[in-house]
């Protein structure tokens, strides 16, 4: 990684600085925001925005404001923005607008109204602090202390939200987050795996996964612990499985509801397009829902698609399935 450290005069767009200056390269920005190489110099063609200098050899050199800029709209751009919109906008009206999509992530998880019984700033110093052991170990004893429900939306959820806003305000590492994310997901699995199993066969069936290009499991793990408190059967295809083996996968298992999760990472298009496409594949007997923090889902719905609209809404929605069915037999 090229990362410079600069005293001569350095010049970036129409501005000259004489101060010593860190610069990242362009393969340094990428790692570092996930925005890929391409789209930075598109960007920069397009939007004027960044505006990279360049060191000794030519090649592109990006101040760590501008860097830390990109962090916060790529967040932005996982959350359904449009770079086209978010790079026309001044840096405060960008910072503000983060603001505001972290409060109505925190209300889409089920956090904003949550008890929080527990601050979560001890969870984030053990998170920066690279201690993997004391964040299973206390993750453990907060499953333990509140039991599977209340883990999931009281801590899990605005815990989520916090580290998501630590990450994009650049006070958490793209290693870190990730390895927070892998931490929760196997005490997740350890939450689901203590749920009892019913008796008899359940219903609803409940098929679990996400489109291609939609990456993120962990909130695939905590609907399906709801679910599973609810007592239905449950069969998670884990991530990114495509439109075809969906619908395999729902006449395999004779699934009565496929439930997606969207986080945001993909275009608002693909997002729609994929569910008209997969409603249309399904028989119709199965409902098609969709939850997340994507915002195209409250934006434009799609016929035939249920959005769950938060995580504490998952019970009341499995009791409506269980109540239409009861009066389609009286029927």
């Amino acid at each position: 990684m090229r990362d410079l450290t600069v005293t001569q005069t350095a010049v970036v767009g129409e501005t000259r600085h004489t101060d010593a200056v860190r610069l990242l390269s362009i393969a340094a920005v990428e790692r570092e925001t996930g925005l890929s190489k391409d789209t930075l110099r598109v960007w920069e063609r397009r939007y004027g925005f960044p505006t990279p200098g360049r060191d000794p050899f030519g090649e592109r050199v990006y101040p760590l404001a501008q860097v830390e800029r990109l962090r916060v709209v790529k967040r932005l751009l996982d959350a359904g923005w449009r770079p086209g919109r978010l790079l026309k906008m001044s840096p405060q009206e960008v910072e503000a607008l983060a603001d505001r999509g972290q409060a109505t992530a925190a209300a889409l998880a089920g956090g904003s109204s949550a008890p929080q019984s527990e601050p979560l700033d001890p969870f984030l110093d053990l998170v920066r602090a690279h201690d993997a052991a004391g964040l299973h170990r206390e993750l453990g004893r907060m499953l333990s202390r509140l039991g599977a429900f209340r883990f999931v939306t009281d801590l899990v959820a605005p815990l989520n939200v916090a580290v998501g806003e630590a990450w994009m305000r650049g006070r958490l590492e793209i290693f870190e987050e990730h390895a927070y994310t892998e931490e929760v997901q196997v005490v997740m699995r350890q939450a689901i795996a203590q749920i009892p199993v019913p008796q008899t066969a359940a219903r609803p069936t409940v098929l679990l996964s996400t489109f291609p290009g939609e990456p993120h499991g962990l909130a695939l793990l905590m609907v399906e612990a709801l679910f599973r408190l609810e007592g239905c059967a449950c069969v998670s295809l884990g991530v990114q499985t495509p439109l075809l083996d969906i619908v395999r996968a729902c006449q395999a298992h004779q699934a009565d509801i496929v439930a997606l999760g969207f986080s945001g990472i993909l275009g608002a298009q693909q997002v729609l397009e994929g569910l008209g496409d997969l409603r249309v594949r399904l028989p119709a007997a199965v409902e098609l829902w969709a939850g997340g923090s994507a915002s195209v889902l409250s934006r434009r719905p799609v016929p035939g698609v249920h959005v769950v609209q938060d995580l504490r809404s998952v019970a009341g929605e499995v009791r409506r399935w269980r109540e239409a069915g009861e009066s389609d037999r009286l029927a």
